[in-house]
């Protein structure tokens, strides 16, 4: 699938060359979008196609946060649900002067999604955004109030002692959700168990183009068969473990108006009773909790039940709130913040599930040890400036060589791993020489339109060929490295299909007398 990106401009800056070519090398096309253009905007792009990554703006030196909230504005008119990224720009000669851009945290508080320094971060940080799910957040109305009194944070006097056990089991779970997920689901756990519903639902809060208008974005739901009493037991634990799954149904009307009304909502709905509770974190609205009695003889939610389940939604929204900065700040402590690619604290994660996966269904997989050939070089004699701009544009190149569910990880200095899930010996060789051949061909520029050329070493392991551990993978990978440097440099070399395994279940690969793939400028891949 052809992937795209919108890029705005307007008739004072020409985007910058650079950015055309670091998507470009990454396989994706720029469609550009005037900003000065006037009139309803009906289709953006073919309603055949799939919607864009993101779009993209360009932050100039003398970029001031006033132009950037009509920007902002702008691109919610336009493309409500798409991402907007930020990409720095330096200006050389005149027009440098001006006041102090924005910092980052000032460009996300104005609606920016994401923010790369420089155009040859994009392609890693684009590949992150589409997998960012949104805040969920909606501006309360003008002259709302938050609750500040802490009298109203206690439950109420009426709460049976098994209510208030569940309540506090509830609380403590939310603390250990890492994101809006896992958060929902001890919700619908533990709401389930306080009170009984046939159905418990959660849908997020976003605004729409319109100002006045709020769309819903399906979070987490769960029917309860006999819609009995449930116990904090556990079964409560094992629910806790399951995977969560967002709501078959849509919202109701009552959570519409609990989330424009900012209150609960109890009525009868389609033949069903339905409890819909806004979920108010500071003073944004983050959701809606919505319940439902389905059955023709179903009670309707009573005064108590709402009362209980209204002072637990203030926890419930900080957690759905704070979840979303927990896994963020997990996102950026798992992120190289050169590359914008993977570090390697995240590779360990990552081939520790892979492994496990390989090992149930029988799998392979592949890891590549990349290294630089005589990258120092380029340092000295271009400068590290222009070194750590060349790591960037290989993080352009090798992406679009790899797919989504495969990771490509800068493991340090020059080095970077890839691993390729489902792949085998042959298929690893061949994305393996993929990737040689373009970095060979490829004209870097330093950030400072130099044209120099880059070549790479690459050693290759697979699962369980060669190794039964990821740690034992990549350090096969790595030692296969060192023998293509060993040998003529940008070529490849495959670990031993040979291998010792020992008592505690580590493999020793062995290089003597293994078949070794290489590749020799000017001739084919030999083996």
């Amino acid at each position: 699938m052809n992937k795209q990106v919108i890029l705005l401009a307007d008739a004072e800056t020409v985007p910058a060359m650079e950015l055309f070519e670091s998507l470009t090398a990454a396989g994706i096309s720029v469609l550009v979008h005037d900003l000065n253009e006037t009139g309803e905007l009906v289709e953006v792009y073919p309603a055949n196609s799939a919607p864009p990554l993101a779009v993209l703006y360009e932050i100039l030196p003398r970029a001031n946060p006033q132009g950037l909230r009509l920007v902002v504005h702008r691109v919610k008119e336009l493309w409500p649900r798409v991402s907007l990224v930020a990409c720095r720009r330096e200006l050389h000669g005149p027009g440098r002067g001006g006041p102090a851009r924005p910092d980052n945290q000032t460009l996300k508080r104005l609606g920016f999604r994401a923010i790369a320094d420089s155009p040859p971060q994009l392609p890693a940080l684009l590949r992150q955004v589409e997998d960012v799910v949104g805040t969920g957040e909606l501006k309360l109305p003008e002259g709302f109030k938050p609750v500040r009194d802490s009298r109203a944070f206690s439950l109420p006097r009426s709460v049976r002692t098994q209510h208030l056990r569940g309540a506090f089991a509830l609380l403590a779970s939310l603390h250990l959700a890492s994101d809006q997920k896992e958060a929902g689901l001890a919700v619908l756990a533990g709401v389930a168990r306080l009170v009984t519903a046939d159905r418990w639902s959660i849908f997020l809060v976003t605004p729409n183009s319109n100002a006045e208008a709020v769309k819903f974005e399906p979070l987490a739901g769960r029917k309860f068969a006999a819609a009995g009493a449930l116990l904090f037991d556990q079964e409560w634990q094992r629910e806790l473990l399951d995977d969560v799954e967002p709501p078959a149904e849509p919202e109701s009307s009552a959570a519409y108006e609990a989330t424009t009304r900012i209150e609960t909502i109890r009525k009868t709905e389609n033949g069903r009773r339905v409890i819909a509770l806004p979920l108010v974190s500071g003073e944004r609205v983050v959701g809606v909790l919505e319940g439902a009695r389905i059955r023709s003889d179903a009670r309707l939610f009573s005064r108590s039940e709402a009362a209980l389940l209204t002072t637990l939604t203030i926890p419930i929204a900080a957690a759905l709130s704070n979840s979303v900065r927990i896994a963020e700040a997990e996102r950026l402590s798992l992120t190289d913040d050169l590359t914008r690619l993977r570090n390697a604290r995240y590779l360990r994660q990552f081939l520790v599930n892979e492994i496990k996966r390989a090992r149930r269904y029988r799998s392979n997989v592949a890891a590549l040890f990349l290294d630089l050939d005589d990258f120092k070089q380029i340092n000295d004699l271009h400068g590290h400036l222009a070194g750590s701009h060349a790591l960037m544009e290989i993080a352009a190149v090798v992406l679009p060589s790899v797919r989504d569910t495969d990771c490509v990880v800068r493991y340090g200095g020059d080095e970077f791993v890839l691993i390729l899930t489902e792949t085998g010996i042959d298929e690893a060789v061949q994305v393996a020489e993929r990737i040689r051949m373009k970095i060979e061909a490829h004209r870097f520029t330093g950030g400072r339109r130099l044209r120099f050329s880059l070549t790479a070493s690459f050693g290759i392991a697979v699962f369980p060929h060669h190794a039964l551990s990821p740690q034992q993978l990549v350090a096969c990978a790595d030692r296969a490295m060192y023998q293509a440097k060993a040998a003529n440099k940008n070529c490849i070399r495959v670990t031993a299909t040979s291998e010792t395994v020992h008592k505690d279940g580590d493999a020793e690969p062995s290089l003597v007398g293994s078949p070794l793939f290489q590749r020799i400028p000017g001739e084919k891949l030999i083996s």
